[in-house]
């Protein structure tokens, strides 16, 4: 369950917060192959599952930045807010791919809030999350995302 922010000084006291976990989704081949699409990347290691079998990671792996996105997915799951006006991504730093997500693998999101300070009007909220790899020993990304929240 999200926990809730409802203004500028819940956000700067929240620093240091553990946020939690999201609930555990599967990467499919499916997913991959869509992202591959999108994005135009269809590098072997991601979609040509004969020859990813044979390869470094036992088969096909999502992208990295497949894995990265996620984290737009995650973020609703971890935290909310009540009173918002609007919320506008402004970034993201630190991003690191310590292990390859397989196909078929589950993963989930863990928050932190890492920093929060007053901007003119609102509030700059930096949420650390850390993509998770069931039963896996490193995560697959980590991330500090940058958000700009303007409360009513």
């Amino acid at each position: 369950m999200a926990q809730r922010f409802d203004s500028v000084a819940g956000v700067l006291a929240a620093v240091g917060s553990d946020l939690g976990h999201t609930e555990w989704m599967t990467v499919t081949q499916e997913r991959i192959n869509l992202f591959a699409d999108a994005t135009d990347d269809h590098q072997w290691i991601h979609v040509d599952e004969a020859r990813a079998a044979k390869g470094p990671f036992g088969g096909c792996i999502a992208h990295g930045y497949l894995t990265l996105s996620l984290a737009s997915k995650f973020l609703p799951e971890l935290v909310a807010y009540d009173g918002l006006r609007m919320g506008v991504n402004y970034g993201c730093e630190r991003v690191r791919f310590p292990a390859p997500v397989r196909a078929g693998s589950r993963i989930r999101g863990h928050g932190e809030v890492v920093a929060a300070e007053e901007v003119k009007g609102g509030v700059q909220v930096t949420i650390r999350v850390t993509v998770e790899i069931e039963g896996g020993a490193k995560p697959a990304c980590v991330v500090d995302t940058i958000s700009r929240l303007f409360f009513d």
